[in-house]
């Protein structure tokens, strides 16, 4: 349970309420213990699952991340990571699906380099189209476009998800002005994912006016993982709630803070 969160502010995904606006992956930590622990200290209540790299039981035999996660505590998003194609990334979801029986939320994502991981927004928008049709709550993972995010949202996408930058590059937030747009034309749940380096980073996301981020990376390859964790999950409040609270205007000369009409010399 997150104490700190606002109850009457909660996050809806799918018709869903959520208190937590903090998303945490699950690779890269060291293993499931240190996966456990951070998630916990984030507060994160919807976890991402790489159905490529987590066994999920598809592996009999070998570790499965829902007996340290288990399906009853978090909502477990399976994402489509590593897929290249609409084809790939439908398939994935579809076995998810299987796995989880009938589990329907899911994060899609198609890359088309390998390099930046930016998406394949063609690719994308076909396999949402496709998965949609199917009865799936797809959050989509695609580019901080604005034209591109509506479009999205319009073929009936429950989150979209622009990036801040780079997958795990740490970089931040490098192009406010394309969020804001997105965020002030968006009807669903607008979620930062990828390229959040610290705290400071998902605040900002969070002043913006974004519904949550998404992180793996900045948590997982910290120093101190669970730490960061805890880090991460007070900027999301304090960001929300700056947000909410509405930040004084910017101005290029000085405004005393108390007046000096009246006072004594």
């Amino acid at each position: 349970m997150n104490p700190t969160a606002d109850h009457d502010d909660p996050l809806i995904i799918a018709g869903k309420s959520y208190r937590s606006r903090l998303l945490t992956g699950t690779g890269k930590f060291k293993d499931f213990e240190q996966t456990r622990l951070a998630t916990e200290a984030a507060g994160a209540e919807i976890v991402t699952v790489a159905l490529r790299r987590m066994n999920l039981g598809q592996n009999p035999g070998e570790p499965n991340l829902l007996d340290v996660l288990p399906p009853d505590r978090y909502t477990l998003l399976p994402n489509t990571a590593g897929c290249y194609t609409a084809d790939d990334a439908v398939r994935t979801c579809r076995l998810a699906r299987e796995l989880l029986d009938g589990h329907a939320l899911v994060k899609l994502e198609v890359l088309g380099d390998p390099r930046t991981l930016f998406p394949d927004v063609v690719q994308t928008l076909q396999a949402a189209e496709i998965l949609v049709a199917e009865g799936f709550q797809v959050m989509v993972y695609t580019s901080d476009d604005p034209i591109l995010a509506k479009r999205l949202e319009q073929i009936g996408c429950v989150a979209v998800m622009p990036l801040a930058a780079p997958i795990g590059s740490g970089l931040g937030i490098q192009n406010r002005w394309n969020l804001l747009e997105i965020v002030e034309n968006a009807k669903v749940p607008i979620l930062v994912d990828a390229g959040v380096g610290t705290a400071s980073d998902a605040a900002i996301a969070m002043e913006l006016g974004c519904d949550g981020v998404l992180m793996n990376t900045a948590i997982a390859g910290a120093r101190d993982p669970i730490l960061m964790a805890s880090a991460m999950r007070k900027a999301i409040e304090a960001g929300r709630e700056a947000f909410r609270a509405g930040r004084i205007p910017r101005k290029r000369h000085a405004s005393a803070s108390s007046p000096i009409d009246g006072t004594f010399f």
